[in-house]
């Protein structure tokens, strides 16, 4: 079992050292050390948070709400710092995901005759 622990900390340490990483942490940081971009991104996370919880409770989301987040998310797009971290953060997404695909795959295979 050991073995498995070991190899997720290299993965870790391979993700923390990928291309896609090293470019999100670079353009994180310069939207951090700018205020007005950190300020816009925020906002822009809080209402996303804010909406998703409402939803994960079943609550209604009100035309108000997502004319907001419409606007927020304008703005963020307008400013290049935070398209850029945009655009990192979805590709770091998807090595993510395809990370887990990988690591699923036994499960997968095991229960996949069972799922028609």
């Amino acid at each position: 079992m050991e073995n498995l622990y070991e190899n997720a900390r290299g993965l870790e340490k391979a993700l923390r050292q990928s291309d896609e990483y090293v470019n999100l942490k670079k353009l994180f940081y310069a939207v951090n050390n700018d205020e007005s971009a950190r300020n816009l991104f925020e906002n822009f996370r809080n209402i996303q948070m804010r909406l998703q919880e409402k939803q994960m409770m079943g609550q209604n989301i009100s035309e108000e709400e997502v004319i907001q987040a419409q606007k927020a998310a304008a703005l963020v797009q307008q400013n290049g710092k935070i398209a850029q971290l945009m655009d990192a953060e979805q590709r770091m997404s998807t090595v993510i995901n395809e990370l887990n695909k990988i690591i699923m795959k036994p499960l997968d295979e095991l229960y996949g005759p069972f799922n028609g």
